[in-house]
């Protein structure tokens, strides 16, 4: 259960809301609004492995788009490759604007 408390609290104990941490996120709020999360390393590189880079479509050099457009699903994923083919698939072309 994530636990919230002001900043002024964990001030005055930082070392108990640190170990809480471990368990649970704790949500530090000021002025009565959340501000920080005091969470688990463990918990903090989960999710730096969880962020994506995006990159829009438009950028993507020929070759790219090429290697997109040629590349098909594994085998038993041919049910994909049906609706890509269909007439909802949607192109590189398409999707660079």
């Amino acid at each position: 259960m994530t636990t919230t408390v002001t900043a002024a609290a964990v001030s005055k104990n930082f070392g108990a809301y640190q170990d809480a941490a471990v368990r649970d996120p704790v949500i530090i709020t000021k002025n009565g609004r959340p501000r920080t999360v005091l969470l688990a390393y463990e918990d903090f590189v989960r999710l730096l492995k969880r962020d994506r880079r995006v990159e829009l479509t438009a950028e993507l050099s020929a070759d790219e788009v090429a290697a997109v457009e040629a590349s098909e699903m594994e085998p038993d994923l041919d049910h994909l490759n049906d609706e890509l083919s269909g007439s909802k698939g949607l192109t590189a072309k398409d999707a660079a604007g």
